[in-house]
């Protein structure tokens, strides 16, 4: 090969291709399937009342990752098939932008620790008034009462914003919490109105009946006792796509050789042999994985 051919010539042509080709399928395939579940949990929503927000609709959440997963990764299987350097270089960036951004979304969340925490609070707040409402809510905070042993957001208190649980509420639950608020025993049978009235006492009287501390607390406390897990989740996360930088990355400098030495489409660069240039015909130009040579 040439002198000034760039250090990326030792990476076989090939393994890149099939390495970048399986990687943006896989995800390809991950971001459609991620949308029909989105779309999927939708529908089953919409069955019932919704909140306004999406911000704490996991289904919407879905569909938008799911949708930005299957374009980007789209957009690099067409282009490791075709060799696309043009679109080769927007999958690149693109994940390069993700990659940066969620870095940068993790720093800033970390600095900025008490301002999270009140945006995370007030859009708890926002779910909680609806509990009774969106199901996709219900679930997750029951859950998160039950495995954290909290209640509400910031403290028990918040769950006054719901209409049913608000002291001036008519019925068993005004001035009461959920029951996956209740600290109850293993196998124990579940009383539903094991949180009657708690709202009407002191702080001190209640520790005995339900959880008082607020699951934000209660989840970032989780977070930082399993640090290890958590990076471990993080670097699966980081880790794919910061491989698929570097693979990009070097594929498109084996192609730029391969046109700058040979001139030619890539089957000379397969056979590793220089061959003369090919016609192309009206429709091949069309295409800028076939790059226009004089």
């Amino acid at each position: 090969m040439a002198e000034d051919v760039r250090y990326c010539a030792r990476c076989s042509y090939v393994f890149l291709k099939i390495a970048l080709v399986v990687y943006s399928t896989l995800f390809w395939l991950t971001g459609g399937f991620i949308v029909a579940i989105g779309i999927y949990a939708e529908v089953e929503r919409q069955r019932y009342k919704t909140l306004e927000g999406v911000f704490l609709a996991p289904a919407i959440m879905l569909i938008v990752l799911g949708l930005m997963m299957f374009v980007v990764s789209f957009i690099g299987v067409l282009a490791s098939l075709r060799d696309n350097l043009t679109l080769l270089k927007v999958f690149m960036y693109t994940l390069a932008l993700c990659l940066i951004l969620e870095l940068l979304g993790g720093i800033l969340a970390l600095t900025f620790r008490n301002q999270t925490l009140d945006i995370l609070n007030q859009n708890v707040r926002k779910g909680m008034m609806n509990y009774y409402d969106d199901l996709d809510f219900k679930n997750i905070m029951d859950f998160v009462q039950r495995k954290f042993q909290c209640c509400g957001g910031m403290e028990y208190t918040d769950w006054t914003v719901n209409m049913y649980h608000n002291c001036s509420a008519p019925g068993p639950l005004a001035c009461g919490v959920p029951y996956t608020c209740c600290s109850s025993k293993p196998n124990e049978v579940v009383n539903t109105l094991c949180g009657y009235k708690v709202l009407e006492k002191e702080r001190y009287g209640v520790p005995d009946t339900i959880y008082v501390r607020g699951c934000t607390d209660a989840v970032f406390i989780w977070l930082m006792d399993n640090y290890k897990t958590m990076a471990g989740l993080l670097l699966g996360i980081l880790l794919p796509q910061f491989f698929g930088v570097i693979v990009t990355w070097l594929y498109i400098t084996r192609v730029e050789d391969a046109i700058e030495e040979y001139g030619v489409y890539q089957s000379s660069l397969i056979a590793n042999e220089p061959r003369q240039t090919k016609k192309r015909g009206k429709v091949a130009k069309w295409y800028k994985c076939m790059p226009v040579i004089d």
